[in-house]
């Protein structure tokens, strides 16, 4: 099996995590892990799955990463959000997305809205999206959230050949 793991991050945190689920899928598949900003196409990969920050509710726009520049955040030129607006469709790919967000109620989620333009590329969505908790709008994780993620990617490796989930 061949994973890709895409991820934007801006503090480090969106990082972290796509590097633990890296690592968590790479214990039984090949695994490229990359930034948003130097994403490779997901055609060819069994499994995409897809990671960003949690800004004003869903994924971010160029105003919420300039915002996050102000704030001492390092944002490439695009976000997931466009990534996947302008990637090829992907009929069938197993697919599984997950964000950062703050940990505190609120609505709203990047992984959800990623989950969406994953469906609409004609993926298949095998996991609930995974939100991960961060301590604040520059972090860091919770604890354990690493390891929380690390066990999740392991699961999408058998989720992958079942059947779609909502």
């Amino acid at each position: 099996m061949k994973a890709l793991v895409v991820y934007e991050s801006m503090f480090g945190n969106t990082a972290k995590l796509a590097r633990a689920i890296a690592d968590g899928l790479s214990e039984t598949a090949e695994v490229t892990l990359t930034e948003v900003n130097a994403a490779p196409s997901a055609a060819g990969f069994d499994l995409l799955v897809v990671g960003s920050p949690t800004h004003a509710f869903g994924l971010s726009r160029p105003a919420s990463r300039e915002e996050a520049a102000r704030q001492g955040a390092e944002p490439g030129p695009l976000g997931l959000r466009e990534y996947l607006d302008t990637s090829v469709p992907l009929p069938g790919v197993a697919a599984a997305a997950f964000c950062t967000r703050m940990n505190k109620p609120m609505s709203g989620s990047a992984a959800r809205k990623s989950a969406k333009r994953l469906r609409r590329l004609g993926c298949r969505v095998v996991s609930t999206p995974a939100e991960f908790r961060v301590s604040g709008t520059t972090g860091p994780l919770l604890e354990s959230e690493a390891d929380r993620a690390r066990t999740w990617a392991t699961s999408l490796l058998a989720l992958s050949t079942t059947k779609e989930r909502s």
